[in-house]
């Protein structure tokens, strides 16, 4: 103890207390902590964030003194203009096969007559290219087309956007797609043609369908029930897949509401062996 206090006392003579270096040392401290917090990083990265920041400033002097700049400026805008003029192109052929392939759809969707364009809008240079896509679509014969989400009723919309889908499809690798009432606002025949296209489209791929039509359920290789129940105030959805037997009587239920008689049965049957050949 005798020692450490005579060395403490010798180091107290050599001291010399300076309370404007502490101040100054404490202020640059502050002013440190402060620059971190500003530019989002730790005081000991700051020395080598500011010889970054000056390397790239010595990089951008150097170019605005003898037009590097300018240079590198329309290098890159030659090569914009190549590859924007290319997508434009490629877009003006896929938009005249695409429309082709989505109208002839259409016509099967009880769509008669309707037609669907693929229409390009120039734009400004961006990095989508110089065109932006509008879908255009027109209902019926001797009817402009005009944009998709403007003119198409509900279950226009829901027929339009399927006829997309099928389209488009084998365009992907999606493995499973998931429509979810595709066929509101349709019925009879048409949700028969829809269930069909559906199907088309599991056949490469898993498709799960929500659905109330009977036409569509019974286009399915697998049926699926989900239901609910309420227990002490709670409901719990379930969720089981049908045999042969079961998917006859839902089928039915589905085509004649809570009476189930012979004849829907039998016309569930039919419309179950003849959605699956």
């Amino acid at each position: 103890l005798e020692e450490t206090a005579r060395s403490l006392n010798k180091y107290l003579s050599r001291a010399e207390l300076d309370p404007e270096r502490l101040n100054e040392g404490e202020n640059r401290k502050q002013a440190l902590h402060s620059t971190a917090r500003k530019y989002r990083t730790q005081p000991e990265q700051l020395e080598a964030l500011l010889t970054e920041k000056q390397a790239r400033l010595d990089a951008l002097s150097s170019m605005s003194d003898d037009g590097a700049l300018a240079k590198l400026e329309a290098e890159a805008l030659k090569t914009y203009t190549s590859f924007a003029t290319e997508l434009s192109a490629k877009r003006k052929a896929a938009a005249l096969q695409m429309a082709t392939k989505i109208t002839h759809e259409m016509q099967r969707l009880s769509l008669a007559g309707g037609q669907f364009k693929v229409g390009l809008l120039p734009q400004n240079m961006s990095a989508q290219g110089n065109e932006s896509i509008e879908f255009l679509v027109a209902g019926h014969a001797g009817v402009e087309a005009r944009p998709l989400n403007k003119v198409a009723s509900g279950g226009e919309l829901s027929r339009i956007s399927l006829a997309i889908r099928v389209t488009t499809a084998s365009l992907n690798d999606t493995p499973t797609m998931i429509f979810d009432e595709v066929d509101v606002g349709i019925g009879g025949g048409v949700a028969e043609v829809v269930g069909q296209l559906l199907k088309q489209i599991g056949a490469s791929r898993q498709a799960l369908v929500i659905t109330h039509l009977p036409q569509v359920a019974a286009q399915g290789k697998q049926h699926l029930q989900v239901s609910k129940t309420q227990t002490n105030n709670q409901t719990t959805s379930h969720i089981r897949a049908l045999n042969h037997e079961e998917r006859v009587l839902e089928i039915a239920r589905m085509l004649g509401g809570v009476a189930i008689t012979e004849t829907t049965k039998q016309h569930a049957l039919e419309m179950l062996e003849s959605g699956n050949q």
